[in-house]
């Protein structure tokens, strides 16, 4: 049992985590970059639905409730990135954005959704194995929001450097590195086995 527990923990930290995983990461990068250390609890519960959107979809397609192309999903993954890197780069540095936070938590939701759907082929191996595939699930949930956390952390934490040591603007900074995801995400885009 805890030898499952350990596993599953360890599946959801490295999906969120290798280094092969760079969509996930550059979408919490977007997701995380307005934010200072003093909004941690609205990180965190953004960071929640995220992965309760993750794990609603992943158990719909356990399931067999529904069946998605995952030509369709490696197209959605990117795209995700890039809405939330432009709406980055057009609300930065104005108070209009601490106003839409139910609408960032129904994106996150949604978003969630979208980025579960394409895990589904990874936890194959990890969900086969298991006696009971909704506990699997939650403890995968579990591990992918460690991963979470600890890319949050890092992405604020050089937030805090670069806008306190280096004297980076917040708006600079947030315009900044939302462009150099822009940058990383429309190679993803074009390639997409969608349009191949």
């Amino acid at each position: 049992m805890i030898d499952n527990l350990i596993s599953n923990l360890q599946v959801g930290i490295y999906h969120v985590l290798h280094i092969n995983a760079y969509d996930h990461i550059l979408f919490l990068l977007v997701l995380t970059l307005p934010y200072l250390f003093k909004d941690w609890k609205r990180i965190l519960l953004l960071i929640s639905i995220f992965t309760i959107g993750h794990c609603l979809s992943l158990s719909l397609v356990t399931y067999n409730i529904i069946s998605v192309d995952i030509k369709v999903i490696s197209f959605l993954i990117p795209l995700t990135i890039l809405i939330v890197a432009l709406f980055n780069i057009f609300t930065a540095g104005k108070k209009a954005q601490q106003s839409k936070m139910g609408l960032l938590f129904f994106i996150a939701l949604f978003f969630g959704l979208i980025h579960g759907l394409g895990f589904e082929n990874d936890l194959n191996a990890s969900l086969s194995a298991s006696e009971n595939k909704l506990l699997a699930i939650i403890e995968i949930a579990l591990g992918i929001e460690i991963g979470q956390l600890v890319i949050a952390f890092i992405v604020i934490f050089l937030s805090f450097l670069c806008q306190t040591i280096f004297r980076f603007s917040k708006r600079d900074w947030i315009m900044v590195i939302s462009a150099i995801a822009l940058g990383c995400v429309l190679p993803m885009l074009i390639n997409s086995k969608l349009f191949s």
